[in-house]
């Protein structure tokens, strides 16, 4: 009898990896599309709440991440997430100033957002405490996400330039809803366990593992790209390119269905590679993706570019993730909160980058600074150990 049971666990964190995807990935792809046309700022101010976002975010998740790797029940923390997430989408269906976005909606947004990470330390931990393959596990529930990426950029673009932003919001917070739904009748409650160190001293003694560092700022520099390219690309096909609005959901939707084979082939071939050398190949499609974007700005080659951005996110997204939790064993939800925070630096540095850039110098000099960073990233990663 416990056979079917722990099946419909894992079909339910996958149902609800595939929902919080959908309610995200309907509202990111068009922030920057909002906040420059419906609230009406400078590209200035749309990098700054980028930014501002992000940084409440990392305060907020290392605050919950804490709290829940010793104490209390993840599951109750994720469901609170979501409720969070649902009064944010709220707020950003009915205001249209600035202000108000930027404190109660980015506080909201920052609770919201740890959702994904918890969500994550959660299935890790129950597939440890029962015994299952956790890579393979893991890489399904972010082809869940990119699924939710294949599906939620084209429905967002179609719901916000031919309804409104409001009925878009709104159906992003019905989702949510949904969520909540799912984790509190499905998802199971994981007791902690007792750790033999003081809880003060492990994400102390962990970030000074170099190896930590060093995955640390490689993974920053590598969302910084994937960020800067995700605020950009709608503008820049619009204002510079000259190309349809609707083409940006497209190009992202494409990727996210191209990363579902990348993450499960990922998954598969980590047993025989390693997680060092196919992050290794991961980064090198993303300075392909980033290189030609500089060689090629043109639709043909846009969409043929999404298949070296789907291996860069797929691999980067799934491994990167257990990369960090390998690196810091028995604190899982630190862990992958250390990976979703590298996420959350990445919008800093990106919203900072691309609104400096744009305003001074354009869209077009936004995809050198990204193959840059993209090098960098690469040089590294050779650095940090294999596990």
């Amino acid at each position: 009898m416990s056979k079917p049971r722990i099946n419909a666990i894992y079909v339910t964190f996958l149902v609800v990896s595939l929902l919080c995807g959908v309610a995200g990935a309907l509202q990111a792809p068009t922030l920057s599309l909002f906040l420059t046309n419906e609230v009406k700022v400078r590209p200035m101010w749309v990098g700054f709440f980028y930014t501002v976002n992000a940084i409440a975010g990392i305060a907020i998740s290392f605050l919950l991440a804490n709290r829940s790797d010793n104490k209390g029940d993840r599951r109750k923390l994720l469901m609170f997430c979501c409720l969070m997430a649902i009064g944010n989408s709220l707020v950003f269906a009915f205001s249209r100033d600035y202000l108000v976005l930027i404190t109660v909606g980015v506080l909201l947004a920052a609770i919201g957002n740890a959702a994904m990470p918890q969500l994550f330390a959660l299935a890790r931990e129950h597939a440890d405490r029962s015994s299952s393959e956790v890579v393979m596990f893991s890489s399904m529930m972010r082809a869940m996400l990119s699924l939710a990426w294949v599906l939620g950029p084209p429905l967002s673009f179609m719901l916000a330039l031919n309804y409104g932003f409001t009925p878009m919001y709104l159906s992003a917070a019905a989702v949510f809803v949904g969520s909540i739904l799912m984790i509190a009748f499905f998802l199971p409650s994981v007791p902690r366990l007792e750790q033999p160190v003081d809880e003060k001293v492990v994400p102390v003694s962990a970030w000074r593992n170099k190896d930590v560092r060093l995955l640390f700022f490689a993974s920053l520099l590598m969302w910084t790209c994937n960020i800067m390219y995700i605020i950009d690309m709608p503008l820049y096909i619009t204002s510079e390119l000259g190309l349809p609005e609707g083409l940006a959901g497209l190009l992202m939707g494409t990727a996210a269905g191209l990363e579902i084979p990348a993450m499960l082939v990922a998954g598969y071939l980590v047993k025989h590679f390693g997680k060092r050398k196919l992050m290794l190949y991961a980064v090198a499609s993303g300075v392909i993706f980033y290189a030609g974007l500089v060689a090629f700005p043109f639709k043909a080659a846009l969409m043929i570019l999404q298949l070296f951005n789907a291996i860069f996110i797929g691999i980067v997204a799934g491994i990167g993730m257990l990369y960090f939790q390998d690196l810091m064993p028995g604190r899982a939800g630190s862990a992958t909160t250390l990976f979703t925070n590298s996420i959350s630096t990445g919008v800093i540095c990106a919203g900072l980058l691309q609104g400096v850039i744009v305003e001074n110098f354009g869209h077009y000099p936004v995809y050198w600074a990204a193959t840059v960073l993209a090098v960098l990233a690469l040089g590294l990663m050779f650095k940090v150990k294999d596990v």
